[in-house]
């Protein structure tokens, strides 16, 4: 079963989907980061927006919720957070399924990022969009949850298919690329990515989606059970959530 999906830059470097099945035309926008934008996409597309399905509550999240819905007339499915900006129609938590036409998303909760943060994973269409929680070579700051629940989030993405394509919501590769290349320069899987993504952005490219089996592979969020970050750390006996949490607070000082 087909997923298409427009991807636009918005913003200061934001990303908007709009999703669609293919067989029976249903379309959703997954978050509202700027709703000009988006319904100029939808228009530009001759996509009806029937949904809006917020990740998180932030506002260059759900911050376009009220005009996409009044200009559409859809409803608004987001984790209960997102109330704090708007109305919500249905309220989405882990292991709830959605419905695009034909095709289904299961809801994962990702809180860390902020508490509520939720993920859309397709299953069939091998795809997951996956907001603030986890970014090409990167994952979101930890404004509201612990290392701890981020790092059990990150564990519930790291076991999807290595295959799923990871759309993320910013365009913050290149940045997170020096920082990984500075507890993890020996990687040759990492060094290989950071080429492309600085070849990439010289041609003003965008460097996602990405793959997972890429982001397992070199991103540093992703490999606390990997022996050399480890010795790089100096974090050989740790618990994994601990290095996790070691690599978050140094790219919160980069």
């Amino acid at each position: 079963m087909a997923l298409d999906v427009r991807q636009f830059a918005c913003l200061d470097d934001n990303y908007g989907y709009l999703i669609r099945c293919s067989k029976t035309g249903a379309c959703a926008v997954i978050d509202t980061p700027d709703s000009g934008r988006i319904l100029e996409e939808a228009r530009a597309m001759g996509w009806d927006i029937g949904a809006i399905w917020n990740t998180h509550h932030h506002f260059d999240h759900a911050g376009g919720n009220d005009a996409v819905r009044e200009a559409t007339g859809c409803e608004v499915l987001a984790p209960a957070e997102v109330d704090k900006i708007g109305a919500v129609d249905r309220v989405l938590s882990h292991g709830d399924v959605v419905k695009l036409g034909d095709l289904e998303a299961t809801v994962i909760d990702v809180g860390g990022h902020t508490l509520g943060h939720i993920a859309f994973w397709f299953k069939d269409a091998g795809a997951a969009f996956v907001g603030d929680a986890l970014f090409a070579l990167g994952c979101g700051r930890l404004f509201e949850g612990t290392p701890q629940q981020m790092h059990a989030s990150l564990s519930r993405l790291k076991a999807l298919p290595p295959e799923t394509v990871i759309y993320c919501a910013h365009e913050y590769t290149a940045s997170n690329a020096l920082f990984a290349l500075s507890i993890d320069a020996d990687n040759p899987a990492l060094k290989s990515y950071a080429e492309k993504v600085a070849l990439a952005r010289a041609r003003h490219q965008p460097t996602v989606p990405t793959v997972l089996s890429a982001e397992l592979a070199a991103n540093p969020f992703l490999r606390w059970d990997d022996p050399a970050l480890r010795a790089n750390l100096g974090m050989e006996q740790a618990e994994d959530w601990e290095v996790f949490a070691e690599v978050r607070r140094r790219k919160d000082n980069f």
